[in-house]
């Protein structure tokens, strides 16, 4: 009686897929951008309201999104408003903290850099690692640029566009292709991130900065005040939150040995059927 035994899976070959410029400046944005959202909450608690226009401050009522706390008959309790819209956020925003000892700021210490109260040190964190961001930037840009990376992997072009619709149902179906570039999905959301939010972010930053308002002026005209700036810029933070959310689920989802293998070596397990080329391991 002969004993069958099961074929073994196949596998795809390994593929060099993310360059050394790639993987530092992806750790190096992702070590920058967690400081900055959270000495960012910092800043944003010194007034925690955002306003659309040029003017704000304690005297006017114009803010878009606002979180403070207020008196009631049961004691204070955190408010945030958003459009004129109440919602009661006791616990998270506007208040915080034990009963015995409560936090009235907008997010709470746990979500800021410093933890505690701290304007200073808040605005000196976020400027360092905001230039070092930028620098960031720079430098994969320019690397991209002649590696080819951006063209290849980043630009969305007409047959990216046309297989995005079934990419978006592969995507909803966790039906992950590894190829050799992005997917159309993929770079949709990553043209989005490089092209659009970082530019952005960093526009905004600039525009609240009155000593470059001084040299740019024109900065002002475009955002239409340093108060649109500052709300935009918070919008922008919240897109890119969410972006890393997504990101890291995806990753989590469609294999995070290999996603993270990619991410320290460059070297990427592809999709059986991958057609192998020259540096290729099997």
């Amino acid at each position: 009686m002969s004993v069958e035994t099961a074929a073994p899976a196949t596998r795809g070959p390994l593929i060099y897929r993310q360059s050394i410029w790639t993987r530092v400046t992806h750790w190096i944005w992702a070590i920058c951008l967690f400081f900055l959202l959270l000495s960012g909450l910092q800043i944003f608690n010194a007034h925690p309201s955002l306003y659309i226009g040029q003017q704000s401050g304690f005297e006017f009522d114009n803010a878009v999104l606002s979180m403070s706390a207020i008196n009631t008959d049961a004691g204070p309790r955190g408010r945030t408003t958003i459009l004129g819209q109440q919602f009661d956020t006791t616990g998270v925003f506007g208040m915080s903290g034990s009963a015995d000892r409560p936090q009235f700021q907008g997010f709470p210490g746990a979500a800021t850099i410093p933890s505690y109260r701290d304007l200073g040190t808040g605005r000196v964190v976020h400027f360092f690692f905001g230039w070092v961001f930028v620098l960031t930037m720079f430098v994969w840009f320019l690397a991209s640029f002649f590696n080819r990376h951006i063209w290849r992997d980043i630009i969305v072009k007409p047959r990216d566009v046309a297989g995005l619709p079934k990419d978006i149902v592969d995507h909803a179906t966790l039906r992950f292709h590894h190829g050799r570039s992005y997917t159309p999905l993929q770079k949709v959301a990553y043209f989005g991130v490089f092209f659009i939010l970082f530019p952005l972010i960093i526009a905004t930053g600039l525009t609240m900065s009155p000593g470059m308002d001084s040299m740019f002026p024109w900065l002002l005209d475009i955002f239409q005040g340093r108060q649109t700036a500052r709300t935009i810029h918070f919008i922008t933070m919240a897109l890119l939150v969410g972006f890393f959310i997504i990101h890291i689920i995806m990753v989590i989802i469609a294999n995070p040995f290999n996603e993270l293998r990619s991410m320290i070596t460059g070297w990427y397990r592809a999709s059986p059927g991958t057609p192998l080329n020259e540096g290729d391991k099997p």
